[in-house]
């Protein structure tokens, strides 16, 4: 199974993601925890230059195709294998954010986007995506708390430091995604305490996961 995790910045996705590895550990699920963009060495050296906010006068053009050569590497070393083993996938950040924000945001047309997906990533999707839904402001809030607490480096500041207007088109992109697949995603008050949205993710995937567990059975 692979399951996603979306959101703008400050959404939580990074905290929750690690709950969700160990939730699901603990019941005994083999899993593998990634992200995008830079969980491969090649990857690594990409997320340098994407999110150096030195960078900002990057080409939007430039952009989408930077997070589509991590995303070949990344599917080829680590979440094609993983999958082909049996484990369970859990990524922070994969395909919906580049159609949000090169897509929605950057003015890219969403249907080249789409076209290069599916030519050059073999248009895998996630199973399950989980979208932390939250206004922009507030997200942005936390995120420069965090940066300023040294819970999130400077380094990496690009999209922070992108207008308000610039996240508001993203979570109007993502908002736009899960109304196409209702029956992909799973949008979460990202508001609400961190307790609160992490008992809302794990109601889900237990229902997903017993579900799953009885069609194995029937078959």
């Amino acid at each position: 199974m692979f399951i996603t995790f979306e959101g703008i910045e400050g959404s939580g996705k990074t905290t929750q993601i690690k709950y969700i590895f160990e939730f699901l550990k603990d019941r005994g699920h083999d899993c593998v925890m990634t992200r995008e963009p830079g969980n491969t060495k090649i990857g690594k050296k990409i997320r340098k230059i994407l999110l150096d906010p030195d960078n900002k006068d990057m080409a939007p053009l430039t952009e989408l195709l930077l997070y589509m050569a991590d995303r070949a590497q990344h599917i080829k070393e680590v979440i094609l294998p993983s999958l082909s083993e049996g484990k369970i996938v859990l990524c922070d950040r994969y395909y919906d954010a580049t159609v949000a924000y090169q897509g929605f945001s950057r003015g890219l047309d969403i249907e080249f986007i789409n076209n290069l997906h599916r030519l050059i990533l073999d248009d895998l999707k996630p199973d399950l995506t989980f979208l932390l839904d939250l206004p922009p402001e507030i997200g942005l809030s936390r995120a420069w708390k965090q940066i300023e607490n040294g819970a999130r480096t400077r380094s990496e500041s690009r999209f922070e430091q992108e207008t308000l207007a610039f996240h508001e088109k993203v979570r109007t992109g993502y908002l736009a995604l899960a109304r196409l697949e209702p029956y992909r995603f799973r949008v979460t008050n990202a508001s609400a305490d961190e307790s609160q949205v992490r008992n809302d993710i794990m109601a889900v995937l237990n229902a997903v996961l017993s579900c799953t567990k009885m069609s194995r059975k029937d078959l």
